[in-house]
């Protein structure tokens, strides 16, 4: 069994972001790990304090199993897998192209179920293994004008929900971690869809996008969310849900439990300067 010293992780989306501060910090404090991007190498391997990149479509199977196949044949193990790569998309549900609608499930979605499916074997014969998820505050609270980036998280939280409880008798810990505004590059690489042929019935778009991305760049840094992916793995019996993000956002997320849906939605229209 893997010692808390010679633990191996894997990080998707590493080359910015979340993940690219995941993979640094688990590097600095001794783990081998794996960060991964589309641009990654092929051959390289992990040394202490460093994280090491390996190239991964989280879209496609195949190079899933080429990264993970590469892991274990340098380590022969894999402990931890966050679960990060994602993408962003914006506008109104109306107008925002269907392929772009399906490309946003894909990536954030169904990516992240590949990953587990092609690790989980992997962790079943070693019987222990953290898979954290990062989700988002949008997962939980929906997000005028990211109808599609909520449906891709709200799934996510779903999967996870379901899959900790049918991997937890096998030593394996699934976990959530729901970020709200964060700074990253998600926000300069959004694609923002415009309302054309709406006859301006969506007027608000610019102003709600722009308030988002307001937020974002006034965030918390991504270094908050991996030093809590640090403590989760270091935890035998984490919770399934984690939130990081300003006090207002995760407020959010307890007033949904407890406001009438017409107040929540009433402040969300406030906030999103919607009409």
């Amino acid at each position: 069994m893997a010692t808390p010293e010679n633990r191996v992780a894997l990080v998707t989306g590493a080359s910015s972001g979340i993940g690219q501060a995941c993979a640094g910090y688990l590097a600095e404090r001794g783990l081998r790990v794996y960060g991964t991007s589309r641009a990654g190498a092929v051959a390289a391997s992990a040394s202490q304090g460093t994280a090491a990149m390996l190239r991964m479509d989280v879209t496609l199977e195949e190079s899933i199993a080429s990264a993970v196949a590469a892991v274990l044949e340098r380590e022969g193990r894999l402990d931890i897998v966050v679960n990060n790569a994602g993408i962003a998309v914006a506008g109104p549900l109306e107008s925002t192209p269907l392929e772009a609608a399906k490309r946003q499930l894909d990536v954030n979605f169904f990516g992240a179920v590949r990953v587990c499916r092609a690790v989980l074997p992997v962790m079943r014969r070693q019987r222990s293994g953290w898979i954290v998820n990062i989700g988002s505050i949008g997962g939980l609270v929906a997000i005028p004008y990211q109808a599609h980036y909520s449906a891709s998280k709200f799934a996510l939280e779903g999967m996870s929900e379901a899959l900790r409880l049918e991997v937890r008798p096998l030593g394996i810990r699934v976990v959530l971690i729901e970020p709200g505004d964060t700074r990253t590059g998600l926000t300069e690489n959004r694609r923002v869809f415009e309302a054309n042929g709406s006859d301006g019935a969506y007027a608000s778009l610019a102003a709600a996008v722009g308030r988002m991305a307001e937020d974002e760049k006034n965030g918390i840094a991504p270094g908050k969310v991996a030093r809590l992916v640090w403590r989760i793995v270091n935890h035998p019996n984490p919770r399934l849900r984690y939130t990081a993000g300003p006090p207002l956002e995760r407020a959010a997320v307890w007033l949904k439990r407890f406001l009438p849906h017409a107040a929540l939605e009433y402040g969300m229209r406030r906030y999103y300067r919607l009409r």
